[in-house]
């Protein structure tokens, strides 16, 4: 994980935010010795933040990996709320159950093996929250299927919005700037074009915060 704050200030963020529990602890010290890449106690808490300030009942994740970003959504969501985790890896997933069932949000948990992109299409909306953190080329494509499914005064996030290992950073810049970034892989392409198009949608407003790797942010107002 490659944060876009430093590591003092990524610290005072978590000494401020609320303290993760034992089974948060576990997966987080899980990521570290297996360099597996979450979204971060961080951008963690302002998901629970944002669920809560959307008093979300239904919730879907474009990416699930074992279960980080879900457990901390979870516990903003009533006892009859949904949450979708959706995830290629069945051993990810199969853990993800595990953790979700210790800190005892299994009931309001949903189980998707495979592509995101045709689970979503098993279910109905609204959502009232949306994370997107599955592959990068894909991200508009999920803005796309989600969209309408998405309740107004709802919001998507979008993780990987600023760096991640592949994304060309000072390339996204350019990008957003109007300028010529020159060769673009696909990673850095699919953050400038899912950015393109949640920033020009008139429903929805969009801004992108430092935390973590970076998030995009996208309220919809109509």
């Amino acid at each position: 994980m490659v944060d876009v704050i430093s590591d003092e200030i990524a610290r005072f963020v978590r000494a401020i935010g609320p303290d993760p529990d034992e089974t948060l602890i576990e997966m987080d010290e899980r990521a570290a010795a297996e360099g597996f890449p979450h979204v971060g106690p961080e951008v963690g808490a302002f998901l629970r933040m944002t669920a809560r300030l959307t008093d979300a009942r239904r919730i879907f994740e474009f990416g699930s990996g074992y279960g980080y970003s879900a457990y901390w959504f979870a516990e903003a969501l009533p006892e009859d709320g949904e949450l979708v985790l959706t995830e290629v890896d069945e051993d990810e997933l199969e853990l993800a159950r595990e953790y979700m069932a210790e800190g005892g949000y299994d009931d309001v948990a949903r189980y998707e093996l495979g592509d995101a992109l045709e689970a979503v299409d098993r279910y109905d909306g609204p959502f009232d929250a949306v994370l997107i953190d599955h592959q990068k080329h894909r991200y508009e494509e999920a803005f796309e299927t989600v969209r309408p499914k998405v309740s107004v005064g709802g919001v998507v996030v979008a993780d990987n919005a600023i760096t991640a290992g592949p994304i060309e950073f000072e390339k996204l810049l350019a990008i957003a700037e109007g300028r010529d970034p020159g060769e673009v892989n696909e990673h850095t392409r699919g953050i400038a074009d899912y950015l393109e198009r949640v920033t020009g949608d008139p429903s929805f407003e969009t801004i992108v915060l430092p935390l973590g790797e970076g998030i995009a942010v996208s309220y919809r107002t109509e």
